[in-house]
């Protein structure tokens, strides 16, 4: 369902020969061929989510033969997601633009794509149309590979920056059941929790986000630590970051483990420092092909203004401006520090968790650490939170409130996912708009999980709410019009 709708309503660039063929055309310009892909991606989405649901439900012993299982789900799940159009973001489009920007010899860190001839139609958003590229040097090699390799065509460039997705994911297949059974964790359960989860398959696959191979390079490079192979691990984390630099946080947690338990003061910071320094060393190395430098370190250095309206600082930030606005105090000064102490408390809970907690735990330590800046950081894709969701459920993800709010946060990105990234033509009449009508079916398709369907809704609500709700729903289905 997904792969049909995604023909409609997925991101397809105008320089594609796809939207020359008679089906795609029907399917795009039609209304019915609009109005029923709206409804199969976003439906798809959703059964997706309830196939998730039950399948950890249905294998909620975790015993033998259950990582297999798992395994199965994510492979049936992301063959079709691994074909279809560019769903829920269109970045993997910008990829192509800066593959062609280092192939013309020009600095992704210095000029956005816009610089570039008929950059337009190879189908990046807008946005990207002056802004510098936030990857590091190993992604750009990647991105000057593919354009290389097809001659930026949209199509074939999006299957190998795919595969380049794939590879992380598999990444996360091999070694995060490891990590977590390092950790007491049942391997399938870590497994089915962090990648089979629909955000992250519609993210890492469908998206072609290259967050995927990121995540998988930490989630290796983690586990070789873990195990004592210190040398190699800095090596893969490293490498992670020149993917996108985000991981750098993960270094300093390495480095505690390799400088052992109980380990002196004065042990830990020369071991850090040399983490550090082969790190940096190894990254100041890749930069020298084609003139790259250490122009990734503006990502770290200087983020992104702003903030979206569904992080929790953006949220509160908002409830602040409002109330200080209507107290007759500066709304917008009193929201900008709100969300300045947000980072700040961030950092001094990254702090604290690298100086304090046991030695053993250091990987959930570090995964804290993590979820922390993600968290409690202005702007929040929804494809962050899967650089946080491995590591927290290798270190485990407890059966109650852990489990249902990793519930709630998938969900909701799966919902917003489905209304916020609709590809539909302008001239396209629509009796209700795509938008709007993806946002009603996965509102619906939710409400039928929490309170219709026997299965679902014992895993997401319990006790007095939800039978209040429940009976409240069959008073409204039995509710008859009024004879008058």
């Amino acid at each position: 369902m997904m792969f049909v709708g995604s023909i409609g309503i997925g991101w397809i660039a105008s320089g594609s020969p796809l939207v020359r063929q008679p089906v795609v055309i029907a399917m795009r310009a039609e209304r019915w061929g609009v109005t029923l892909s709206t409804i199969l991606l976003t439906v798809g989405a959703m059964l997706l989510m309830r196939s998730w649901l039950r399948l950890g439900q249905r294998l909620g012993d975790w015993g033998d033969g259950t990582r297999r299982q798992v395994m199965a789900a994510i492979g049936a799940w992301s063959l079709p997601l691994l074909f279809a159009v560019p769903i829920y973001s269109r970045d993997v489009y910008a990829y192509i633009g800066q593959g062609r920007l280092l192939m013309e010899g020009r600095d992704p860190y210095a000029e956005g794509i816009s610089v570039l001839n008929n950059w337009f139609s190879l189908g990046a958003d807008p946005a990207w149309a002056e802004a510098r590229t936030p990857y590091g040097p190993y992604f750009l090699w990647l991105e000057r590979a593919v354009v290389a390799i097809t001659g930026a065509q949209p199509d074939m460039s999006v299957l190998l920056f795919r595969l380049l997705a794939v590879a992380g994911v598999l990444l996360c297949v091999l070694y995060l059941p490891k990590l977590a059974e390092l950790h007491g964790i049942n391997g399938a359960r870590a497994l089915w929790i962090a990648v089979a989860n629909p955000l992250f398959l519609i993210s890492f696959i469908a998206s072609a986000h290259n967050d995927a191979l990121m995540v998988g390079l930490a989630v290796a490079g983690t586990y070789l630590a873990a195990t004592r192979r210190y040398v190699r691990g800095v090596l893969l984390v490293t490498a992670s970051i020149g993917i996108k630099p985000a991981t750098v946080l993960l270094l300093p947690f390495i480095a505690l483990m390799w400088a052992g338990a109980g380990a002196s003061w004065l042990r830990r910071l020369a071991v850090s420092a040399a983490t550090a320094a082969l790190s940096l060393a190894v990254l100041v190395l890749s930069g020298i092909p084609y003139g790259l430098g250490l122009g990734w370190t503006w990502a770290i250095m200087d983020p992104t203004p702003g903030y979206t309206g569904y992080s929790p600082s953006g949220f509160l930030g908002q409830q602040v401006e409002f109330f200080g606005s209507v107290l007759g105090l500066p709304g917008a000064a009193m929201a900008d520090v709100f969300r300045t102490a947000l980072k700040w408390t961030a950092v001094g809970l990254v702090l604290l968790l690298m100086l304090r907690g046991e030695h053993s735990r250091l990987v959930r330590r570090m995964a804290l650490a993590f979820a922390a800046v993600v968290l409690l950081s202005p702007i929040i894709q929804p494809w962050y939170i899967l650089w946080i969701i491995p590591f927290l459920a290798a270190t485990g993800i407890r059966d109650d409130w852990q489990i249902r709010c990793l519930y709630v946060g998938v969900t909701f990105f799966v919902v917003f996912g489905a209304q916020d990234q609709l590809s539909v033509w302008s001239f396209v009449e629509l009796p209700v708009n795509a938008s709007s009508l993806a946002f009603a079916i996965a509102l619906l398709f939710t409400c039928y999980l929490l309170v219709l369907d026997v299965h679902t809704r014992a895993l997401l609500i319990q006790g007095k709410p939800a039978d209040l709700m429940r009976r409240g729903v069959r008073r409204i289905l039995r509710r008859q019009p009024d004879a008058s």
